[in-house]
């Protein structure tokens, strides 16, 4: 399952704020294909081959590039990399089975000279429709809401709460921005990671009591409790 990312500028920024979402979840880029949409950073081959440097220096997979031109990256070691078709929306560059919600970075605070903290659940993400398996949905803005239910094999990796009104299979991973206060929910848990503000629990860890029921799942002194809804 492929993720965006797109650097802005001011760069060091947006390595400051990559660099603490890669903090609140270690493994969130761990063994994952990433596509580098380099269309934000001016179009100088030093400045492009440094964004990428950067990205392989906190061992991010760069698997492609989109949103350049790929005679500008001539002499900095990574015109080997695949360009994606150029006038297509970021989501269907992706193969069909996966889909990947580009996250947005927080601005910096003038004021402070720091990254702005973000405010929780100042967005949210509403699916309508049961998430296939193979795909990925991301949005660090918020929380995840799906009206329907996630298959095996599936991923929802959210910066605030996930709600499922259906059966919860694959992977929920919560709370990369709002830490310890998300919250999983969901009408049936048969996932087989759930995962908040780095926290992990797979499956064979919470045993038949749980699988199947309806719950709501927080995290608790640095272990995830999962207890039953109504």
């Amino acid at each position: 399952m492929a993720l965006v990312v797109v650097p802005e500028a001011p760069l060091q920024p947006w390595l400051a704020a990559l660099d603490a979402q890669m903090a609140r979840s270690p493994s969130f880029f761990a063994d994952r294909p990433v596509i580098a949409n380099l269309s934000a950073i001016d179009d100088g081959g030093a400045e492009l081959g440094a964004v990428l440097d950067a990205l392989a220096f906190r061992e991010l997979r760069i698997v492609g590039l989109e949103g350049i031109d790929p005679a500008a990256l001539s002499g900095t070691g990574w015109e080997r990399l695949p360009k994606l078709s150029q006038g297509r929306d970021l989501r269907s560059q992706i193969a069909d089975d996966r889909e990947v919600i580009v996250p947005a970075v927080a601005e910096p605070d003038p004021a402070a000279g720091m990254i702005a903290a973000p405010q929780p659940g100042r967005a949210s993400l509403l699916i309508d429709r049961t998430v296939r398996s193979g795909q990925s949905i991301v949005f660090d803005e918020g929380d995840i809401t799906v009206i329907g239910s996630v298959s095996s094999g599936a991923e929802l990796i959210a910066g605030g709460s996930i709600h499922v009104y259906g059966s919860l299979r694959g992977r929920a991973i919560a709370g990369l921005r709002t830490g310890s206060t998300a919250r999983i929910f969901c009408q049936k848990l048969l996932a087989e990671l759930i995962s908040i503000d780095g926290i992990y629990d797979l499956a064979e860890h919470w045993g038949d009591k749980r699988h199947g029921c309806a719950v709501q799942i927080r995290l608790e002194r640095d272990h995830l409790k999962i207890s039953p809804l109504g």
